[in-house]
């Protein structure tokens, strides 16, 4: 067992684990849906899924949109295509359920722990 306390800034799981929690804050502003925090994608194996705590945030899932607010939970199944954004002005954050594998990718792609 292990108790990462506060979330924000990291992530809870060990590198032998199936899936990572990692808390993601967007500051709002910057991203749109013209503009997303991932662009368009799709992960063939993998599942994602958020759960927004504070904000709102847009999906492209397919060819449907959404917006999540506080308590909504997205869950995007491996093979879907999808992208995205902070839907409102100011910050937005969520926590983010991914594989093993996505947790790595990400950790690549900011240099370090997801913003």
């Amino acid at each position: 067992m292990v108790l990462v306390s506060p979330l924000a800034g990291r992530s809870a799981g060990s590198e032998d684990s199936g899936f990572v929690l990692v808390e993601w804050t967007d500051e709002g502003g910057t991203t749109s849906r013209d503009f997303p925090i991932a662009p368009y994608h799709v992960h063939h194996s993998d599942d994602e899924c958020w759960y927004v705590l504070d904000g709102r945030l847009g999906f492209r899932l397919g060819d449907e949109e959404i917006e999540a607010g506080p308590g909504d939970a997205v869950f995007v199944p491996a093979g879907t295509p999808h992208a995205y954004w902070n839907a409102q002005d100011g910050p937005t954050r969520s926590v983010l359920v991914v594989t093993r594998r996505i947790a790595d990718m990400l950790h690549e792609l900011h240099d370090g722990e997801p913003k």
